[in-house]
C-alpha cells in the first residue's frame, strides 16, 4: 500500500453519511407540523431511546419542546423530494401535510401524527433536552414503532432492505445501496464442509 496523503481541516460536522427523517409533532389544539432533520441517531438500546437536534428558531422546536414527543418517519427514497420541501418550507406560513399530500394517521403513543407514506414510524417521547450552541438536543424514548406491512414476511422478519431508505451527506441525499454483510461477518467461523466415503 501507497503513502496515504493527509490534509488538516478545521473541526466541523464530517460524520456522514446520516439518516435523514421527518419529523410530524403537534401541539395542543393545532394543526401537526414536519420538520426535516438530518441530526438524528440511535442513543441507547434498553430501553430504546433516539435523539434529535433542532434549532431553536425553527417552528417545530417549540412545538416539540412544548409537547414534550414527536414521531420520526424515516423516508423512502420516492419521497426524496417532499423530504426535501419539509426542509425548506416553514410550518409557520404552510401546512406541509396539505402542501406536500403527505397523510396523517394516528400514532400509538404520542398526539403527533406518524406519515403514512413512510415504512418506519418511530413514536417518541422527550426525557431530557439539553442546549448545545446552535441546536437543542432532544434526548427521548421510544414509546412505538409502526412499519408498513408490505416490509414483514411470513416468518414476521423485517426486510428494511426493501424500504429504499434516503441517507444525507454533506447536503446530497442518497439511497441506500450495495449490501456488504451483516454485522460481525467478518469474524463469523465459517462451517467445515467434510466429505463422507
Amino acid at each position: 500500500m501507497g503513502t496515504i496523503q493527509k490534509e488538516n481541516w478545521k473541526p466541523g460536522t464530517m460524520l456522514a453519511p446520516v439518516p435523514v427523517v421527518m419529523v410530524s409533532c403537534q401541539a395542543n389544539g393545532e394543526e401537526a407540523n414536519i420538520i426535516t432533520v438530518a441530526w438524528v441517531g440511535t442513543v441507547c438500546s434498553e430501553p430504546p431511546m433516539l435523539s434529535i437536534s433542532v434549532r431553536p428558531s425553527r417552528h417545530s422546536f417549540s412545538i416539540i419542546r412544548d409537547s414534550g414527543e414527536f414521531v420520526v418517519n424515516l423516508p423512502s427514497s420516492s419521497l426524496a423530494d417532499v423530504t426535501d420541501k419539509c426542509g425548506v418550507i416553514s410550518g409557520s406560513k404552510v401546512n406541509k401535510f396539505k402542501e406536500t399530500g403527505l397523510t396523517p394517521m394516528p400514532a400509538k403513543t404520542v398526539r403527533a401524527p406518524i406519515i403514512a407514506e413512510c415504512p418506519v414510524n418511530i413514536e417518541c417521547k422527550v426525557k431530557q433536552q439539553i442546549e448545545l450552541g446552535t441546536h437543542v438536543l432532544f434526548l427521548a424514548e421510544i414509546t412505538g414503532v409502526q412499519v408498513s406491512s408490505h416490509l414483514v414476511g411470513k416468518d414476521g422478519r423485517l426486510a428494511l432492505e426493501k424500504a429504499g431508505l434516503i441517507t444525507i451527506a454533506h447536503g446530497n441525499y442518497y439511497s441506500l445501496g450495495k449490501y456488504l454483510g451483516h454485522f460481525g461477518f467478518s469474524v463469523r467461523k465459517k462451517k467445515l464442509h467434510t466429505r463422507r466415503d
